[in-house]
Order: C-alpha cells, then sequence, then structure tokens
C-alpha cells in the first residue's frame, strides 16, 4: 500500500480502537488529535501485525477485513498500555 493509504488506514483503525475504549487521550480536537489517531491506528497495526504473525493470522500487508481487525486490535493494546503507563483514566 501506498503512504496515503496507510495514513488513511491508521486513521480507520485508530478512530476504531478510540471508540472501543473511550476517554481522555493526548491530542485533544482539531488537526493534532487527527495525528494522534492516525499514530494510534498506524501503531496498533504494527502491533496487530506482530500478533498476527505470532499467532500465524499472518500481517497486517492489504486492506481487507483481517488486515483492519488486528490493527484496531492492535490500536486497542496500544490505548490501554499508553494510560496505564500515563496514568490516565477512561471516562
Amino acid at each position: 500500500m501506498g503512504i496515503i493509504a496507510w495514513l488513511i488506514f491508521g486513521l480507520i483503525a485508530g478512530a476504531l480502537a478510540k471508540l472501543i475504549v473511550p476517554g481522555d487521550d493526548p491530542g485533544g480536537g482539531g488537526f493534532r488529535g487527527l495525528i494522534v489517531t492516525i499514530g494510534i491506528g498506524i501503531v496498533g497495526a504494527m502491533i496487530g501485525g506482530f500478533i498476527g504473525t505470532a499467532i500465524g493470522w499472518g500481517t497486517v500487508g492489504s486492506f481487507d477485513f483481517r488486515s483492519m481487525a488486528l490493527a484496531v486490535v492492535g490500536g486497542v493494546i496500544f490505548l490501554l498500555v499508553l494510560r496505564a503507563a500515563t496514568g490516565r483514566r477512561t471516562a
């Protein structure tokens, strides 16, 4: 996938992860919040790809349902770890 596709993929995965794990996250609103959401999705895709490879499901290499599910699961894990490390509580 190209860089624009990865950014869109990251935005969708990050937004879904933030919907699953609601609460106050860094970045706030506006453009900065958009960048943080994309970052959460991209890091989540990396975590999800690692987990998928470790358990034999493959990697996050294309834009399909399995890749999105792995990226969202990775994003949720990343948000939970981030909140535990920074002491943020869910709303």
